[in-house]
């Protein structure tokens, strides 16, 4: 749904060709990375490819003698856009029900007062990444690495080099402290190596976790912000370092 959204298509001809290729492209970019894929990502990776095989195939047809019977060929997108709708109904209803809420949230029994003083640094801190999913965070990735690939010479020297998430964490903290707290996403890979970028775009993953940071995205395809939190994070030195 992210995606047929992002392309403003409509849910009832989906480009299938298009979606997948583009679902395919952020499952290899979580592999690569080495996250978690949670199997309801596979089983819908596996479901697009296996669509997208019945759309190619070529369209048989068959003379039928019983005139009165006419029968129109099965589309292979129509289960998929049913769960579509489904989902998508579902979705605008718990956004009206939340509009709803927090209607109801403003009706009080005396004059509004400022709440502020009552609110904990833990729920602050969870708008962390308000605004910013993963898939936009590996969508920002990925055109990093296409940036990287373009900029690229035609022979290189490939060299071995370890590079610790912990460390880079700390550095990026560092970087955010120059930067006066605020940076734009693509200014935390001054080092256009794979084996950097991954650490580096692990350790961002890993700060908005932990709270550390915040991200923003004010509009579409607009640059991804990255604001330092002031609580921050400790980082325990003393276990071992994850390399890569």
């Amino acid at each position: 749904m992210h995606l047929i959204n992002e392309a403003e298509v409509d849910i009832y001809d989906i480009p299938v060709a298009v979606i997948t290729d583009q679902y395919m492209t952020y499952v290899h970019a979580m592999q690569e990375l080495e996250l978690d894929v949670a199997s309801e990502y596979l089983v819908m990776a596996a479901t697009l490819l296996a669509i997208k095989s019945k759309m190619l195939l070529p369209k048989q047809e068959e003379e039928l003698f019983d005139e009165d019977w006419d029968m129109e060929e099965e589309d292979p997108r129509e289960e998929l856009i049913i769960r579509l709708v489904e989902y998508k109904k579902y979705k605008e209803a718990a956004i009206e029900l939340k509009e709803k809420e927090q209607k109801r949230s403003l009706v009080h029994t005396r004059p509004p007062e400022d709440l502020e003083p009552f609110i904990s640094d833990e729920e602050k801190r969870d708008v962390a990444i308000q605004g910013v999913s993963l898939f936009d965070m590996l969508g920002a990735y990925q055109k990093l690495l296409k940036r990287k690939e373009l900029k690229a010479p035609k022979k290189t020297t490939v060299r071995s080099q370890e590079y610790s998430i912990e460390d880079r964490i700390q550095e990026i903290l560092r970087e955010l402290k120059r930067f006066k707290g605020v940076c734009r996403f693509d200014d935390l890979f001054p080092i256009r190596e794979r084996g950097h970028m991954v650490v580096s775009f692990l350790a961002i993953l890993e700060l908005m976790k932990t709270k550390a940071v915040r991200c923003e995205q004010l509009m579409n395809f607009s640059d991804i912000m990255i604001y330092s939190i002031e609580e921050g994070i400790h980082i325990d030195n003393s276990r071992t370092p994850s390399n890569h």
